[in-house]
């Protein structure tokens, strides 16, 4: 079911605000097709931005890292962060250079993390991860280690505060510029995987399994 949201002075679109979506399942179905998100955060008076993967669970994203990284070392204290994700859908290309823009889909999420402590949770989590980037690779794959969990941070950021901007469509061009002589359109884009390619090491009877060779971004 649909969930709408008001959205905070915070995360209410300005700049084409028509592009906004204040709706927990379409912010989600881009959250769950994408796996890479860019964290933002302040570490005395520097901002950083740090690409990570993530993962969802109802309503609060997951992301872990080496329990000695700088970024979770400062998120896990409260900082404020800004989580974003970005899919690139398509170049379009306007007569005019100054139309030209991208077809997209985006969320941003605004919040605290928290560390999980609990090590069910925390190992879950884990499992989160991994699904969400690859499912079915986690059941076929050594767990992780006591000295590994001890390495590794997982942090909670609940999806409280948040907005989604999509954009779709062909150009849209001033009206005197429909004219100029020009191809005009939209290249599409999308995440496409290769063959899988077996590590050099692997037993040559080892078959690569079907969550690799089918392997595909589409929820």
């Amino acid at each position: 079911m649909s969930q709408p949201y008001t959205p905070t002075p915070r995360t209410r679109l300005v700049r084409e605000a028509e592009r906004a979506v204040y709706d927990r399942e379409a912010a989600y179905r881009i959250l769950d097709e994408g796996f890479l998100c860019h964290a933002g955060f302040v570490a005395d008076g520097q901002p950083f931005v740090i690409p990570t993967s993530y993962g969802r669970r109802d309503d609060n994203l997951y992301i872990h890292g080496s329990a000695a990284s700088r970024m979770l070392r400062q998120i896990k204290d409260g900082v404020p962060v800004c989580i974003t994700v970005t899919l690139l859908d398509g170049l379009v290309l306007a007569r005019s250079i100054f139309n030209h823009s991208m077809n997209y889909r985006s969320v941003v999420v605004l919040g605290k993390a928290t560390l999980v402590d609990d090590p069910g949770e925390k190992l879950e989590a884990l499992r989160l991860l991994s699904e969400h980037i690859i499912p079915g690779r986690w059941a076929d794959s050594r767990q992780p280690n006591e000295r590994e969990l001890k390495a590794t941070s997982v942090l909670r950021v609940p999806i409280e505060e948040f907005s989604a901007k999509v954009r779709v469509g062909p150009p849209i061009d001033d009206e005197e510029d429909y004219s100029f002589p020009t191809w005009a359109g939209v290249v599409p884009l999308e995440m496409v995987a290769g063959a899988p390619i077996d590590d050099p090491r692997l037993d040559p009877a080892r078959e690569v399994p079907a969550y690799a060779r089918q392997y595909n971004r589409k929820p």
